[in-house]
């Protein structure tokens, strides 16, 4: 069965699912970030297939998250290193690694986020860089950027007038 592709939607979300692949792909960049850079150990801690984790690996070196580097000669071998690209794909891990410690651990939260230095538990949010204020569903609505086509922008005010929003653009914030 032929996937469809999302790399040609306007939606950032739908391209970075196109980008990061599927949930292998989010697994082997966990095990990135964790350490893990050879084949083997990419294996080793997933269980994964040999054939699927080739492919898996070489979308992710395609797609510019993950770098392929000889670490030896004779005979040839591999390891798979983060590009900044693929280091800036942690927040979305953290954010995952969140959700489901809030929403899919009836059993008990089993990993769980700590400072490297102190040990003391960290509780991710999600925070505006400039006003240092959480961003939530409530707090935030999507309006089409420079390049938005016509089609997005006409969305974007359906969206806003169900909403109960003016349709304000970053123009007339301005004035």
């Amino acid at each position: 069965m032929q996937r469809t592709s999302f790399k040609n939607m306007e939606c950032p979300a739908a391209r970075a699912l196109e980008c990061v692949g599927e949930w292998w792909s989010i697994l082997i960049l966990r095990d990135a970030f964790h350490g893990l850079s050879r084949f083997d150990e990419f294996q080793s801690s997933l269980g994964i297939a040999p054939n699927i984790l080739t492919r898996r690996l070489k979308h992710l070196t395609q797609n510019g998250l993950l770098e392929r580097r000889m670490y030896n000669p004779r005979p040839q071998r591999y390891e798979y290193v983060l590009t900044d690209k693929g280091r800036d794909f942690f927040p979305v891990l953290v954010a995952m690694l969140d959700w489901g410690n809030k929403h899919l651990t009836p059993e008990g939260v089993s990993v769980q986020l700590a400072d490297r230095h102190t040990g003391d538990l960290l509780e991710p949010i999600l925070m505006d860089r400039h006003r240092l204020s959480p961003i939530t569903a409530e707090s935030v609505v999507l309006q089409p950027g420079p390049a938005a086509s016509a089609s997005m922008r006409e969305r974007a005010a359906q969206t806003q007038s169900r909403r109960g929003l003016g349709a304000s653009s970053p123009d007339e914030k301005q004035r």
